[in-house]
């Protein structure tokens, strides 16, 4: 098993509520890591049509077995469990007692909150990050590599080719999940919709534009998007409405979480593709910010992250709200610093006043300082939470 951030403040969480509730993507890890967290609780997984019907059919009986609490593994195949365990650990008010896992956020997590308020913490377990690869030393050579493998933990465990993984990972688990929660019946349109979403990624969001392109409503773009961000497939960067005197745009940037999926889906199969290809900059500008979002979930906190960008062309990739100060955050592919980079942040440190320090991350080894900017290399970038 591969050391993940996350379980520290997991195990933290579970001495302090009765109920863990971990969320994220389809393997990306997430039973492993409770197990591992927890060696000797009960575990049974709902996935099981056996345990899933014991638990539907009893579900007192069910959950009687296990006295001292259980792991339970994707929760969201019977959220009717949550009132029963409502139930018991009101009467017991013994903290750690169920530690619950689902990847379908948008089947569970209503149920969750409704069920269960005040009495679960909640935690989001993403794809390996940068950090994880660095501290587990399965860290590949190059940015391109790094981009095209992703961060799945299977591909790194079983040495497997990453485009044959992404290509059975969509089938089995993405179109699966798609299905179960929206009743699709065209799967080879949700598939094209899926790919039309990854050549958007790191750009504006046009609902419109998608649905023309794919053939769809704007309510049904609408519709299979969430179920995208309720998989943890893709997220929405939202911009940061502070209006400098200037017109502002207010449309949110689409991002996927994992560059080893968005490279299928582009049909880039090797590092030499995704280095002369035209999606490069989105690509690494992806990965970059999805980094940044893994951040602060592997530490239990919400992403505090935006963008800006004005209606005059100015932009900042990635402003993090830090204790009420903004972090700017410029984000450039090329291997090479040239002055240009540094255009959009420093316009913005002037236009906003903000006396901290901004930072450029690029495709290149070598950190530096110019001016009012450090620039950071791709694979050191915890250097921004460290603020040097």
């Amino acid at each position: 098993m591969y050391s993940r951030i996350l379980e520290k403040k997991l195990i933290n969480l579970s001495q302090k509520y009765p109920v863990v509730t971990m969320t994220g993507p389809r393997q990306s890890g997430k039973t492993t890591l409770v197990k591992a967290a927890f060696p000797d609780m009960p575990y049974a997984s709902l996935e099981a049509p056996d345990v899933l019907e014991h638990a539907g059919a009893d579900p007192r009986g069910f959950l009687g077995q296990f006295k001292d609490g259980v792991i339970l593994d994707e929760i969201q195949r019977l959220p009717e469990l949550l009132s029963y365990i409502q139930t018991i650990v009101d009467e017991k008010h013994r903290n750690g007692m169920f530690i619950l896992t689902g990847s379908q956020q948008l089947l569970m997590l209503d149920r969750v909150s409704q069920s269960l308020a005040g009495r679960t913490a909640l935690l989001r377990l993403l794809p390996l990050s940068l950090e994880e690869l660095s501290a587990n030393n399965i860290m590949p050579g190059t940015p391109a590599e790094t981009l095209l493998t992703g961060g799945y933990p299977r591909i790194y465990d079983q040495s497997l080719e990453p485009a044959e993984w992404h290509a059975n990972y969509t089938a089995t688990y993405v179109e699966r999940d798609v299905r179960s929660i929206k009743n699709i019946g065209d799967l080879s349109l949700f598939t094209r919709f899926l790919r039309l979403c990854a050549g958007r990624s790191g750009q504006m969001l046009n609902m419109s534009e998608i649905g023309n392109e794919c053939g769809i409503t704007h309510n049904t773009v609408k519709s299979w998007l969430s179920v995208l961000e309720a998989s943890s497939i893709v997220f929405l960067l939202q911009p940061h409405f502070k209006n400098f005197n200037k017109r502002v745009v207010k449309s949110p940037k689409l991002y996927f979480l994992d560059t080893g999926l968005l490279c299928y889906l582009l049909n880039l199969r090797s590092a030499d593709a995704i280095t002369v290809s035209p999606f490069k900059g989105h690509i690494f500008e992806t990965f970059v910010v999805s980094e940044i979002v893994k951040h602060f979930c592997n530490r239990g906190e919400p992403a505090p992250v935006y963008f800006w960008r004005d209606k005059t062309g100015h932009e900042i990739d990635c402003l993090i709200d830090m204790n009420a100060e903004l972090v700017p955050i410029e984000i450039k592919s090329g291997e090479t610093i040239v002055p240009d980079f540094f255009k959009h942040i420093t316009f913005w440190q002037k236009l906003s006043g903000e006396s901290g320090r901004g930072f450029l991350v690029y495709g290149g080894e070598s950190a530096q300082e110019r001016g009012t900017v450090s620039v950071v290399p791709w694979r050191e970038m915890e250097r921004i939470f460290l603020r040097q």
